[in-house]
């Protein structure tokens, strides 16, 4: 349980960090797509709170 919640965790860090980075080369670059901006900056959001629920069970079950 524990190893396959912090696999979880990393690849949901991961996919945070990468949605961060094309939100902010996409920012960079001048993009008039503020629609695409700002449905990156929504899954950031999701990603980041998924990744704060994992890492918080993780914490619990490593503690248990």
């Amino acid at each position: 349980m524990i190893t396959l919640l912090t696999i979880l965790v990393v690849i949901f860090m991961l996919a945070t960090l990468g949605t961060l980075f094309a939100g902010m080369v996409g920012m960079v670059r001048g993009s008039e797509d503020l629609h695409r901006s700002n449905a990156l900056m929504r899954w950031r959001v999701t990603l980041q709170g998924v990744t704060l629920v994992l890492f918080a069970l993780l914490l619990f079950a490593m503690r248990g």
